[in-house]
């Protein structure tokens, strides 16, 4: 199986897709967005102080002169009227011009409302910001797509040929059946974007009945509903199922043996944030594998939230995919 980034890379090549950069006075922002400018990936956007960030660039040694710089601090005030009178209409009497304005002069505000115009096609925040800095304007502007009435975080996990994804492990504490479900179809699609064929299992401590519990009764809830919302994943979404079962063929001959996905699944949907982070967390240090996210899925628009102890290299990785999510 050919690298990821690799097979993301070709599929945007030429496409001429623009990432808006919130963060453009980061120096890690700074480096990735010139790699992907210089690479042909995408056309990035940098929002903040041209001076500043063309100083604090020249700092670390990158030359931003051929990158799109603006600053919600003095735009130019017809178009800033243009985007108050869409972001008050957008948010449908929720939101009065004065307050607007306010929420434009933030760069999260003012990126999510380019993607939200079409001026740009995707945005990557979260380098200096918390998750809530990014997620909330795009939960009040763009929102979610059609059939989700949620948003979920998945990470990609990959180690050589090896490629999974788990969810969610960023967004949502406490699941119930039904947001598991919108959490497993959403997955399934997102493995489709990473060039998986899904096989969906909907995680828990009992197998197919062999522990009786409320929390086992969710995840069979879940997974019904999973079926229903999605037909087309019908036959590769399967629970409750431990791990094991999931993924390891022999367990699965034993503990699941009419299971279509049991033994084979390579999409793991877990019960409960806590079950995800910690899953991902393991996966990655004790197992090698590269954890690539959060994936924010869900969206009508793709953004993505990234680690604030993220490095240039996360960056670029995470803008490449963004903008796939685009496509």
């Amino acid at each position: 199986m050919a690298d990821l980034f690799t097979e993301i890379a070709d599929k945007i090549k030429g496409k001429n897709l623009t990432v808006v950069f919130p963060e453009g006075d980061d120096a890690r922002i700074q480096g990735a967005a010139v790699r992907l400018k210089n690479d042909g990936l995408v056309e990035p956007i940098l929002l903040g102080n041209a001076d500043e960030i063309a100083a604090s660039a020249k700092e670390s040694g990158f030359d931003v002169s051929g990158l799109q710089i603006i600053d919600p601090a003095n735009y130019d005030e017809a178009k800033l009227n243009d985007l108050v009178a869409k972001l008050v209409e957008r948010r449908n009497g929720k939101t009065d011009e004065e307050t607007a304005r306010k929420w434009l002069q933030d760069v999260n505000y003012f990126g999510t409302m380019l993607v939200y115009t079409k001026q740009a096609d995707a945005m990557v925040s979260g380098a200096t910001h918390p998750t809530g800095d990014t997620v909330r304007p795009a939960l009040q502007i763009i929102k979610t797509a059609p059939g989700s009435s949620r948003i979920s975080g998945a990470f990609v996990m990959q180690k050589g040929d090896e490629r999974y994804v788990f969810a969610d492990a960023a967004i949502n504490i406490d699941v119930d059946a039904q947001t598991m479900a919108e959490i497993a179809v959403q997955s399934a699609n997102t493995a489709k974007v990473f060039g998986i064929d899904p096989r969906v299992a909907m995680l828990s401590f009992s197998t197919k009945g062999s522990a009786r519990h409320e929390q086992v009764d969710k995840v069979v809830e879940a997974t019904k509903l999973a079926k229903e919302m999605a037909p087309e994943f019908a036959d590769v979404i399967d629970g409750e199922l431990q791990f094991d079962a999931a993924f390891v063929p022999t367990v699965a001959e034993a503990k699941a043996p009419e299971s279509k996905v049991a033994g084979h699944a390579n999409v793991f949907v877990f019960p409960s944030l806590e079950a995800a982070n910690i899953g991902y967390k393991v996966a990655q240090r004790f197992g090698g594998f590269e954890a690539i996210g959060p994936i924010l899925q869900g969206l009508a628009a793709p953004v993505s939230d990234l680690s604030r102890g993220a490095n240039e290299e996360d960056v670029y990785k995470v803008a490449i995919i963004t903008a796939a999510q685009a496509l």
